[in-house]
Parts: C-alpha cells; structure tokens; sequence
C-alpha cells in the first residue's frame, strides 16, 4: 500500500462532486414526495409506489454503469471523464422531474415515472464513477477516510444551504406559483450542480493504476454477482440499505412532521438546513476521530447516538418544536459520523477481496453499494408514502390524531427500528484497524470458513 498526502485542495474538489450530488438529492429526499402530494398533484400512495419502482429499475443500471466505468480508459482516467459528460443532462432532468406539465392524473403519473427514472438513470451515470474515484485517488486507508470526510462535510455544505434556499426560491420565484417556482428554484440549483462538478473533475487526479485490460472480465453480470461473495462487501451493503431507510423515512416525512404535527410550517426549511449543519459538523469529526478510533468502533457508537436521540423525540408534546428541532440536529451530527466511514470501508472490502486472489472491481463495487443506497431509499421513500396513506393522510387540511401520531412513528420509529437492524448485520464485518494493519491475514482464508468465525473486537 502506497502512503500518500492528498491536498486539501483536491480534498475540496473531490468533495464539490458531492456537493453537486447533493444539490439534487436532498430535494428529492425532503421535498419531491411533498412536491408530488400537494403541488404536482398525485396520491401519496402513487408517489410511494412509484419511488419504489423507479429505485428498483436502478438495479439493472448500477451494475451496467459500474462494469462501464472500470473498463473506460481516457487519458484523464476511467473515472473522472463522466463527470464531463454528465454534468449538464444531470441538470436538465433534474428542472424536467420538477416540472408539473398540464395533463391529466394519468398523464401526470406517466410524465412522472419517466422523468423520475431519467433523474436517476443519469444520477447512476455519474455518482457511481465519482463514488470510485475516492477510491483511485490514493490507496491509503486513513487518507480514504479523510478524503471520504471532506466528500461529506462539503455534500451537507451543499444541502443545507439548498434545503434553506429551496422553498424561499420557489416563493421568490413563483409569486405564489408553487407548480413555476419549484421548476425555477430547481433550474438555479441545477446549474450550480453542474458547475461543482466540471471543478470536481478539474481538482483531482486518478493515481491507482487500473489492471490491464486483458485481465478485465467482458461479463459484467460476473462481476457484479462476484461481489456477493466478498462476505464483507455484502455486511456493508446490507447496513447501508438499512441507513439510507432511515434516511429516506426521516426525510420524506419531515414537512409533514413540521407542518401538520407542530403546525409551524415556516420552520420546515429550519427542520431541514440545521440538522444539516450539524451533519456537517458530524462529517468533519469524522476525520479527526478516524485518526484516534478505530473505524468500527466509531461507527457502532454513532449508530447508538443515534438510537437514543431518535427515541427522546417519540414523547415530545406538540408545543415542544425547538426541543425536536435539537433532537433532529444532534440526531444528524451521530449518523453524519457513521456515513464518511461507511464509504471509505468500500474499498477496503475491495483491498480484502484483492487479497485473496481475485481482481479489483472498484466502480462495480461502488455501483452495487450505490445500489444499495437507492434501493434503501426507494423502500424507505416507499413506506413514508405508503404509511401516510395507512394513516389517513389528507393534503392541504387539519390532520386527524391518527394520522399526527402516525406521522410521528414514521419520523421518529422508524429510524430506530433501521438502527437496531443496521447494529445487528454490522457485526459481521471485520475489517477493524487492526485487522488491515495486520495485513488482512485472514483475507487468504477460504470466504465459507472466515464467515462461521466469530468476529473479531473491533478494537
């Protein structure tokens, strides 16, 4: 393993790719279901069911992209190149997904499965390769973790500020026009996205030379059914599906938790910008506390912070805003440490299955870890629609308490029941600090035998 500094420059740059990622993915986690129940004008129940479809579809391209990207040779790198490409129809289907065309209910839900599924055919185009360049910009471990530190500081940067523009545009914009100002607030924040990532690709530089092409694979479904067999490629995977749930759930229902169950609808953007900032925070304290902890270790005790603070806002009173508002922000700063880490073990595992024999699938590993991302988004998106429709939810009108405490299980419950599942599948990971700094001896183990061992301490 070759040790290298990384500039805080590049570091910055890099983390500008997720800033622009960011820009469209925190719309759409906290407004696109709420775009599409009270402005767009669909069922909460369709908007779920079509999150779902959309995310699904997502698993034929992730590995499709992946298999793409490591095969892709240019003479700026296998990687970098599709954040060029990609940059400007990124942007452009981004306005078209917020877009309310004047059609009927059917032709709206047309209009929105192709639009939504466009969105994020080119959002797999490009995060799939940007996740893998983190992974090609130094083989160092401790610097993967610190550039994956800056990746997310700089994504929470990028969505706290477009959380807390996004509904100020939209009025500003649409003088009352929601259906105008969303596609105007989205065109703005679109092009910006553009722009951080043409710098994105300008900052950084591919140093991990790929394998020859000869000992490339032509089959890509190989590839990527492989992956399952790296035991500890999979525990990630599995934890990160159940992370981005939580995400998904928490996010989604957060207006409605804001403006029906505390009735204070203008602190909706407050709900969304500040336990951003406190992400940011969370993200940066990643980088200083990777240098003293063990990865693991740090992140099991961010999924306790977790746990507990989403259990303290379940009994809070209707008049207790601020104090859930604090909830929400601590909440955000644990789950913002475990995020950077989780990231940085994805070539780790791809170190680990090197180890043993077999070659180095970085962009096919990220695409099925991304993958997993979406799908955890799709089904947590899902189930925010699909309960808000369990519990009456009617748009635009006083809520029954049925639906209010409902609302609240979804905020609330539901990332604590994906916390304690997240806890019990990461036990099954092993690659500690210790264990990578011992030469992942075990890695020459056969992967049936390392998996009926106990884990080790992540000490």
């Amino acid at each position: 393993m070759q040790p290298s500094a990384i500039s805080i420059r590049e570091k910055i740059g890099y983390g500008l790719g997720d800033t622009a990622s960011n820009i469209v993915f925190q719309v759409v986690i906290n407004f696109l279901l709420v775009f599409y129940t009270d402005v767009f004008g669909i069922s909460a129940a369709a908007a779920g069911t079509l999150m779902l479809v959309v995310r699904i579809f997502d698993g034929v391209t992730d590995p499709l992209v992946g298999g793409i990207a490591d095969r892709t040779r240019t003479r700026w790198g296998r990687y970098r190149p599709f954040l060029l490409i990609m940059a400007l129809p990124y942007a452009g289907l981004a306005v078209l997904a917020f877009t309310t065309p004047d059609l009927g209910d059917n032709g709206k839900l047309v209009y929105a499965y192709i639009t939504y599924t466009l969105l994020m055919t080119v959002y797999t185009a490009i995060n799939i390769p940007y996740s893998a360049l983190g992974g090609v910009i130094t083989e160092d471990t401790a610097e993967r973790a610190s550039i994956q530190s800056y990746r997310f500081a700089m994504a929470m940067v990028g969505g706290a500020l477009v959380s807390a523009a996004t509904l100020p545009l939209v009025n500003l914009l649409g003088q009352g026009d929601k259906v105008f100002g969303y596609q105007m607030a989205m065109a703005v924040m679109a092009s910006i996205a553009a722009l951080c990532f043409f710098v994105c690709f300008w900052s950084t530089r591919e140093r991990v030379e790929p394998e020859p092409q000869e000992n490339q694979s032509k089959n890509f479904a190989l590839d990527f059914f492989n992956l399952f067999r790296n035991s500890q490629w999979a525990v990630i995977a599995a934890a990160t599906f159940f992370l981005l749930v939580l995400v998904a759930m928490r996010g989604a229902v957060t207006p409605y938790y804001v403006t029906y169950y505390f009735q204070s609808e203008n602190l909706v953007s407050m709900f969304v910008t500040l336990p951003m900032l406190a992400g940011v925070l969370g993200a940066i304290s990643t980088n200083f506390l990777t240098k003293k902890f063990c990865k693991v270790r740090l992140f099991n005790w961010s999924m306790i912070g977790v746990v507990v603070t989403h259990v303290a806002l379940l009994p809070l009173g209707r008049d207790q805003v601020y104090l859930a508002l604090a909830m929400a922000m601590a909440a955000n700063f644990v789950h913002m440490i475990a995020i950077p880490l989780v990231f940085s073990m994805v070539p780790d595992t791809v170190d680990y299955y090197a180890r043993k024999g077999h070659p180095k699938k970085m962009a096919m590993a990220y695409s099925g870890h991304l993958m997993a991302l979406k799908l955890g988004l799709a089904f947590g998106g899902a189930c925010a629609g699909w309960l808000l429709g369990y519990f009456d939810y009617v748009p635009n009108t006083e809520q029954s308490e049925r639906t209010l405490n409902g609302i609240v299980l979804i905020y609330a419950a539901g990332p604590v029941i994906c916390t304690l599942i997240t806890m019990i599948i990461f036990r099954r990971y092993r690659l500690s600090n210790a264990f990578i700094a011992a030469g992942m001896t075990e890695a020459m183990e056969t992967e049936p035998k390392a998996d009926t061992k106990p884990a080790p301490s992540p000490n």
